[in-house]
């Protein structure tokens, strides 16, 4: 395990549901995975953290792969060492390829908020560390946070920080180009309580609702992306008109097989976002997968 890296958190399936702000209007789900593939806006993208260091052959994969990820994550030592120049260099190489949609890739910078528990003001500073350079140019497209909550908290105190988190990434993001749009990612790594997507208080615009190994995705899916007291788990389309606001996260797949079953599966299971990898613990997201990422890309894009 390299000392810059840290395992995106895999939360207990069995946590309590919390009571949220959202009514679904579609029914919960039950048991398996109920297909909400009818009607999506859009297909299947590969989003991809790259835990690896500027020049990595695992960037390197990243940048030379047609079509191109849609999102690619970069950590320096999880936020904490400077986005200096060879950093911004890596961030501006990845943003110049070109993905299935014919956009470009978007890169977001790494940030740890520990379940909510790091104060606003500590967060707010790493994310300065990748929005606000000495060039003042943006070379990411916005702030990946992770380890974040799953459940309103007392209030909806939980969701709130996260909110104004949100509200912090879009105002720095404005401040130094007025035209970019931003992106915001919020990784609980699993279902996430549904006032995280409530009209007006929505805490980022993807949401990372499954993270674990192939074995676990396979058979320990907890019925949705989201939830609430009253439905339990649900997929959560009726809050996702864009069919981009959830990513599944699957690593120790086993063979290019399985990768290919997995993202037919998070087609079903209604993610926009997926990665599958055969890299496993204590890192899994460092190295490229065996079958390459091009053929990752071209498989996510023909779901479209």
């Amino acid at each position: 395990m390299r000392s810059f890296t840290r395992t995106l958190p895999v939360l207990l399936a069995g946590a309590a549901l919390t009571a949220a702000a959202v009514t679904p209007t579609a029914t919960a789900s039950t048991g398996g995975a109920a297909a909400v593939t009818g009607d999506r806006p859009r297909g299947l993208e590969v989003a991809v953290p790259a835990y690896a260091l500027p020049g990595d052959p695992m960037l390197a994969g990243l940048s030379a792969a047609h079509p191109a990820p849609s999102i690619v994550i970069l950590n320096p030592y999880n936020g904490y060492a400077p986005f200096d120049a060879t950093w911004q260099a890596q961030a501006d190489a990845l943003r110049a390829g070109v993905t299935a949609h014919g956009g470009r890739t978007r890169v977001l910078g790494y940030v740890d908020t520990a379940h909510g528990t790091i104060p606003q003001a500590t967060v707010r500073a790493t994310v300065d560390n990748y929005l606000r350079t000495a060039d003042h140019r943006l070379h990411v497209d916005g702030i990946f946070f992770d380890q974040t909550q799953r459940d309103c908290g007392a209030g909806n105190a939980a969701r709130d920080y996260y909110a104004n988190l949100r509200a912090y990434v879009q105002e720095t993001v404005y401040a130094v180009s007025p035209q970019a749009p931003d992106l915001v990612v919020d990784n609980p790594g699993t279902a996430v309580a549904d006032c995280y997507l409530e009209p007006g208080h929505r805490t980022a615009d993807v949401f990372v609702t499954f993270e674990g190994s192939h074995a676990d995705y396979a058979g320990g899916w907890l019925g949705g992306n989201v939830f609430n007291y009253t439905a339990g788990y649900y997929s959560g389309a009726t809050l996702d008109p864009s069919g981009t606001a959830f990513w599944h996260l699957v690593y120790d797949t086993p063979d290019t097989a399985a990768m290919r079953a997995t993202l037919d599966t998070a087609f079903i299971r209604g993610a926009g976002y997926v990665y599958a990898t055969d890299d496993a613990l204590d890192v899994p997201w460092d190295a490229t997968p065996g079958w390459g990422f091009g053929t990752e890309t071209a498989y996510a894009a023909a779901k479209g």
